[in-house]
């Protein structure tokens, strides 16, 4: 039987929130346990904070890439501004940097097709500015797909897809890269 924390314990709680506040928690704690137990139990109020800068530790290691809603937010902007070859460029420079061989994808339905220790997916970004995101473009995308015989594929959206395309693109393998993640992504 596999052990399973509650999603409303607090070590999951503060594994979520900003590293900052694990180490704020260990210093109220320990200066609260310093300031009530007697003077021959000091050294066990220091260390009563140890668990929570573990847990702050880990925070900040899981948080290490991740970008502040400010920086997500000015990173989308700068998306927004760019013109579909700077986007696509853009785009194909970050596949790179994460070690995939990119090719442009001449036929319709994708614009880039990307290879990783022999995998190929194809990535469509053509209506990535669109502020409705349909089913029509992803079946595109799974037409490129099954006539380029790879199973995998990327779309990729500045803003959020409809549930529909959410679903299809589930059904069909299709991996959706939107807003917050493609901000980080690309920066």
């Amino acid at each position: 039987m596999a052990l399973k924390i509650s999603d409303k314990s607090l070590f999951v709680r503060l594994l979520r929130a900003p590293w900052w506040v694990s180490f704020a928690v260990a210093a109220i704690v320990t200066a609260g346990m310093f300031a009530l137990l007697p003077k021959d139990l000091k050294a066990g109020a220091i260390l009563s904070g140890i668990p929570f800068v573990v847990i702050g530790v880990m925070a900040a290691w899981r948080q290490r890439g991740t970008l502040s809603p400010k920086q997500i937010e000015d990173a989308l902007q700068k998306l927004a501004a760019m013109t579909a070859r700077e986007f696509t460029d853009a785009l194909a420079a970050a596949y790179e940097r994460d070690g995939y061989k990119v090719e442009r994808f001449t036929k319709p339905g994708a614009d880039l097709a990307i290879e990783k220790q022999g995998y190929t997916t194809l990535v469509s970004c053509k209506r990535w500015k669109a502020a409705n995101h349909g089913v029509e473009p992803l079946r595109e995308l799974l037409a490129a797909m099954e006539k380029a015989e790879t199973g995998r594929g990327i779309y990729v959206a500045l803003n959020s897809v409809s549930d529909a395309a959410a679903q299809f693109a589930e059904k069909n393998g299709i991996r959706i890269l939107v807003s917050d993640e493609l901000a980080t992504f690309i920066r």
